[in-house]
């Protein structure tokens, strides 16, 4: 079929897409779409056509890989587009954070003879202005042997070589900070507590990064130092396996919390709609700010919720966490939080307790490879809680457990359970319930730079006093700095 721009733009988002993942594994269609912007009913569409055209291999339900003839395809789209990318950069005096959106239209415009051409007055590069490398005239690639800040050796000259995220704040973060490839670096420590990397580069300069921004950069050990391990007997890099592969996400449970405060310089936002079968339903917006380090956060909840017909302000709540331990080798991260309820609802509608109260969380996490273990046990107490005319004295335990599995480095599924021995007014005396909740979810996510987006959808089920209640539960969070 004849190679149109739509058509290299899908073959080049399934050859970057299926990069990440294994040789051959399938791209997810939702992922291809997201991709590319478009829904996944229209990428199933065009994906067949190519399916047809010979250019790619379709599974229904299950995803897409290239042909060898897409392959070599979409290598050469990407060899045009980054001998462009470079071209502009060293003979058009572009700046590299500028080149990746003029790339994407004049990739589809050049001949192969006019790409041959820069080629070979480029002296035959191998990579572009982000490190990335450039396919041969065959479509071949050579093979890079690198690895992120978050896993090479600690305090050893290591070289920067690639940069993979062409988001524009992000490059000139990276040029500021002078982190481009090219550039000799050490990590000096890695902070688990503040989920941070500290690096020494450029005149002893030294800054403190993310570990998302960390893992974004692609370093190399100087050759010279692989061989003197070699002949020593002795390995620069950290050991193989001794420490699971970070969550890519982390902190964005729905029902059981997470032990990890925010890090320095770093605030979340986040939304939660809950919807019941009876009707009823609730919205929060909660925020979280570090305090002076990550080791203390202060966070508040506002809600407005409906109950019986009736709608309006919930109770506010106002929280302060602290980090006791954060995740190290076999010790789990531990965080207790305090909250007080501020009584802004109306107990007339039945959506406030018409009095302060407070509750004792203590949130467990625990990582075993691809699996996030979380614990919770707490309780909260209503010392003088409006009902019925009367106020009472009433106190609920409750404790939780979730397992959330990383199928994908951005797609986590989600099994949360929670019970609590709930205390509530029967006339003139209280009466005790065992509720518990099981959360069956799916959460995923996308960076832009330094900031992070989460989506999140569960469909609770509740049963208490031989009853089930069923919910859905949508979940946004957007976590950005706002202090370097």
């Amino acid at each position: 079929m004849y190679a149109s721009a739509t058509v290299e733009n899908y073959l080049k988002a399934i050859y970057l897409g299926s990069a990440a993942a294994s040789p051959r594994r399938l791209l997810p269609m939702g992922q291809l779409a997201s991709a590319l912007g478009v829904t996944p009913g229209t990428a199933t569409t065009m994906v067949k056509t190519l399916a047809d055209s010979g250019l790619v291999d379709y599974e229904p339900y299950a995803g897409v890989t290239l042909t060898p003839a897409g392959e070599r395809l979409a290598a050469l789209v990407l060899r045009r587009h980054r001998l462009i990318e470079l071209f502009l950069v060293r003979v058009m005096g572009y700046s590299w954070d500028e080149v990746h959106e003029e790339a994407e239209q004049l990739e589809h415009v050049v001949t192969d003879r006019l790409i041959d051409r820069i080629d070979e007055m480029l002296g035959r590069p191998e990579t572009d202005p982000h490190g990335d490398p450039i396919p041969n005239s065959e479509g071949r690639v050579k093979t890079q042997d690198a690895q992120t800040l978050l896993t090479c050796p600690l305090h050893t000259p290591v070289t920067v070589t690639r940069v993979i995220d062409q988001d524009k704040s992000f490059l000139r973060f990276i040029e500021g900070h002078h982190l481009k490839p090219g550039e000799s670096i050490q990590v000096e420590e890695r902070d688990s507590a503040s989920d941070s990397v500290r690096v020494r580069g450029k005149d002893d300069q030294r800054i403190t990064i993310g570990t998302r921004a960390a893992s974004k950069l692609l370093v190399q050990v100087a050759r010279v130092l692989i061989l003197v391990a070699a002949t020593a007997g002795s390995a620069l890099a950290q050991p193989a396996h001794t420490k699971p592969e970070p969550f890519a996400i982390t902190d964005n449970s729905l029902f059981v919390e997470e032990a990890f405060n925010q890090e320095r310089g770093v605030v979340q936002n986040m939304v939660l709609v809950r919807v019941v079968d009876g009707g009823n339903w609730e919205s929060s917006f909660t925020q979280e700010w570090p305090v002076l380090s990550q080791r203390h956060q202060f966070a508040y909840t506002v809600t407005v919720a409906g109950a019986d017909g009736a709608h309006g302000m919930s109770d506010t709540q106002l929280h302060y966490r602290y980090q006791i331990t954060s995740e190290s080798g076999a010790r789990p991260a531990i965080a207790p939080r305090v909250t007080v309820f501020l009584p802004t609802g109306s107990v007339d509608k039945g959506i406030g307790r018409g009095s302060p109260a407070y509750q004792i969380n203590v949130p467990i996490s625990r990582q075993f490879g691809d699996v996030y273990w979380h614990w919770n046990g707490g309780y909260t107490h209503s010392p003088a809680q409006h009902v019925n005319g009367a106020t009472w004295n009433l106190f609920v335990p409750h404790a939780g457990a979730s397992a959330i599995w990383r199928a994908r480095a951005m797609i986590h599924v989600m099994m949360e359970g929670l019970v609590e021995w709930r205390e509530d007014v029967v006339v003139a005396r209280t009466d005790r319930h065992t509720a518990v909740t099981l959360s069956p979810g799916l959460r995923t996510g996308f960076n832009r730079g330094e900031s992070q987006t989460v989506l999140a959808v569960a469909m609770p089920i509740e049963r208490i006093a031989g009853q089930s209640t069923f919910g859905i539960v949508v979940y946004l969070s957007h976590e950005l700095p706002f202090a370097h």
